[in-house]
């Protein structure tokens, strides 16, 4: 699945410079890390965030926040988030930051 070039563009513009971030090509999109570890992506047309599991139910009651899904199993900690809740600057640096801030309180990714 292609996704959407444009947001991408945003994304790097809001993290370019922050230290330790890096961009892969994940789940036929593209995907942000810190330190080796996801915090976001893109799926489509859609923002895909890592939040953790304490923020989950929180972030669901949010407008156009719906359950991150792949297999037919929504992954807790994870949501997406759809183009309308993402058309200001300001909304996507609020939930880059608040994924940011979750990927930073966990473990470091072992080296391979």
């Amino acid at each position: 699945m292609a996704y959407d070039e444009r947001l991408a563009e945003r994304i790097r513009a809001v993290l370019k410079d922050r230290p330790h971030i890096t961009e892969k090509r994940m789940f036929g999109g593209v995907a942000f890390l810190r330190k080796g570890l996801m915090f976001a992506g893109l799926s489509g047309t859609a923002l895909m965030a890592r939040i953790g599991k304490d923020a989950h139910a929180e972030a669901l009651r949010r407008p156009h926040v719906r359950p991150m899904d792949f297999t037919g199993r929504p992954m807790q900690g994870y949501v997406f988030i759809d183009p309308a809740g993402l058309r200001t600057a300001a909304q996507l640096r609020t939930w880059l930051d608040q994924c940011e801030r979750f990927v930073a309180t966990l473990p470091a990714k072992k080296a391979r």
